[in-house]
């Protein structure tokens, strides 16, 4: 059983920053990408970012510019870093593995306007 465990979520004004993390309790060489994905409330959950073992990214288009995907496998961590924060970012946002059915549990992120 793999566990993901996010962090780094919180509360931030319009036009801030956070970084999320997302730690994997195994090593991500065995998984081919990983991702980010959101959902707002009554929304359904959306994929924002990916991260391949190679180190390609795709983003979605509400996010490219703004936010960069990046993993460190020596530390088994995807991180997420969201600049320029818009109100409609305001979701919880989880990590997936590509191709395999783990979740983390998600971290609440909230822009204020």
């Amino acid at each position: 059983q793999v566990q993901l465990v996010e962090s780094g979520g919180g509360l931030v004004q319009a036009g801030g920053s956070l970084r999320l993390s997302c730690a994997a309790s195994t090593n991500l060489f065995r998984f081919n990408a990983m991702a980010w994905y959101r959902q707002a409330p009554g929304k359904q959950r959306d994929l924002v970012a990916v991260v391949t073992s190679g180190g390609s990214t795709n983003y979605a288009d509400s996010v490219k510019g703004r936010f960069t995907i990046s993993r460190d496998n020596a530390k088994n961590t995807v991180y997420l870093q969201m600049n320029s924060l818009k109100p409609e970012d305001t979701a919880v946002y989880y990590c997936h593995t590509i191709g395999y059915d783990y979740w983390g549990q998600g971290t609440q992120v909230t822009v204020s306007s």
